[in-house]
């Protein structure tokens, strides 16, 4: 059975339960139960390869003490075990200067977390599905994505904005891009569930050959999100791609003055999918220079990105269209992007890529930090012969970046690819939404029943053409005769 269909299983278990009310109670329900089954699995791991590992949930509390046995405890035995001792020991976890993160990770993601069920016999019911799932198993810890996938769907659907999965291929292709180097800070500033951080985890996976090289990996991963859930479940995320002690805040980025960053917090690499088409409330946008003040989270994060890249630095990052076209604060913020950073090449995907959680066109922008914009790449990325956009069904694949891989270190204009000058740009206002001058033809391509209902349509109407010029040449005809 695939981890999505356990995933299905356990809500539809949950929904004869009378304390979970909706998709939304039901996912935080879900995602406690999976981090503890995924943290039991780590520290399994940690005390076969470390000497005198210290567990860091304390013994009773731990999955294989009180779940993994599908005989053991239920009904109102199970649920008092839950709220009066997992619950009320995990959120208070003694934390301080000195307490080691891994402790300070499990209180963190508990402060915030709730038993919602009511029946014990429904939760050991819940419990026992779970334990089909073995994380333990690298085939269904790197199958992991599948319950990303389902409880990202159930998100959308239980009322919960801004909640965009990033395809896998996409953050793929960006971290490639950008190529983060071992000892280089990797960040993402809304980080989701971590799969730009996951992608670039497993990206500098490849570099590391020693102790200390590993140590470097463990500690320039980084990350900060907003929502609880999002947040928990990019903790599990990067426990299981085997960061120890995952450096995920929980915490909103824009809630803090970028004046009051200090050179040491600045980044080297920032890979991100900023929330768009929120708003901010008032008192977030004096964080910000006045010029730069705006409501629009995209923008917020854009500017926010800018003041954390160090010198050297390189940023790739999803935006909608709206970011390219706009005036006002985003005119303003362009004027600066392009005077102090270069923004050398944006990959303008197709419709259909975030799909079904959004069909907003959206753009891939790399830059770095160090000297100004002389000429913009553009890149508009090809869909697949036959596809007039992508959807669910057909979603983006990682190999169909390959042919912006195999332009990108030889670049020259082609059908997909053309150039802008930066004085261009400023007799355009900077307004970035440039179309490609070298497309041979605007391509749509139709499923065969579309092009059977385009061709009947045709018919008709050259049929009612015909029926007019023949009427309007006997009327002719008859005044010819008059």
């Amino acid at each position: 059975m695939s981890i999505s269909t356990v995933v299905k299983s356990v809500q539809d278990i949950m929904r004869k339960d009378p304390g979970v009310d909706g998709d939304a109670q039901r996912i935080a329900q879900l995602v406690w139960m999976v981090f503890l089954k995924v943290y039991d699995a780590k520290e399994e791991e940690w005390e076969f390869v470390l000497e005198n590992y210290q567990p860091v949930i304390p013994e009773g509390l731990r999955w294989r003490d009180w779940a993994a046995n599908d005989e053991g405890m239920t009904g109102d035995e199970l649920l008092d075990f839950v709220n009066d001792n997992l619950f009320a020991k995990l959120k208070a976890l003694e934390v301080d200067e000195y307490t080691d993160p891994k402790v300070v990770i499990v209180k963190s993601v508990f402060e915030d977390s709730y038993n919602y069920m009511k029946s014990g016999t429904i939760m050991r019911q819940v419990i026992n599905k779970l334990n089909e799932i073995d994380f333990a198993n690298q085939v269904d810890r790197h199958m992991f994505n599948d319950i990303y996938e389902s409880i990202l769907r159930n998100l959308q659907s239980a009322g919960n904005s801004g909640e965009y999965y990033t395809p896998r291929p996409v953050t793929q292709f960006v971290v490639d891009m950008v190529n983060p180097q071992l000892g280089e800070k990797v960040m993402d500033f809304a980080c989701g569930t971590g799969g730009y951080l996951t992608s670039a985890i497993e990206h500098l996976k490849k570099q590391v050959k020693s102790v200390e090289d590993e140590k470097n990996l463990q500690d320039t991963i980084l990350g900060i999100e907003k929502k609880q859930l999002p947040h928990m479940l990019a903790v599990t995320n990067l426990i299981l791609h085997d960061i120890d002690a995952p450096k995920i805040r929980h915490d909103n980025s824009l809630a803090r003055n970028v004046k009051d960053y200090k050179e040491n917090e600045k980044v080297d690499i920032i890979v991100a999918n900023p929330p768009f088409g929120g708003i901010e409330e008032e008192g977030v946008k004096l964080n910000f220079p006045t010029k730069y003040q705006t409501s629009e989270t995209a923008d917020l994060f854009m500017v926010l990105m800018m003041y954390m890249l160090r010198d050297n630095g390189r940023v790739g990052i999803v935006l909608p269209d709206g970011f390219l076209f706009g005036e006002g604060v985003k005119t303003e913020i362009k004027k600066t992007l392009l005077e102090e950073y270069n923004l050398h090449t944006i990959v303008r995907l197709p419709n259909g890529v975030f799909a079904p959680y959004t069909g907003i066109n959206t753009n891939l922008l790399f830059f770095e930090k160090g000297k100004p914009t002389e000429e913009i790449w553009y890149f508009e990325h090809p869909l697949p012969e036959g596809y007039k956009n992508y959807a669910k069904t057909k979603p983006i694949r990682y190999e169909e970046f390959q042919v912006e891989k195999d332009w990108w270190n030889d670049r020259k204009e082609n059908e997909y690819a053309w150039k802008i000058s930066i004085e261009e740009i400023r007799k355009r206002n900077y307004n970035l939404d440039i179309k490609n001058p070298n497309s041979i033809v605007d391509q749509v391509y139709l499923s065969p029943e579309d092009a059977y209902e385009a061709y009947q349509k045709s018919i008709k109407e050259v049929q009612l053409l015909k029926d007019k010029l023949a009427t309007q040449l006997s009327a002719i005809v008859g005044e010819l005769k008059l």
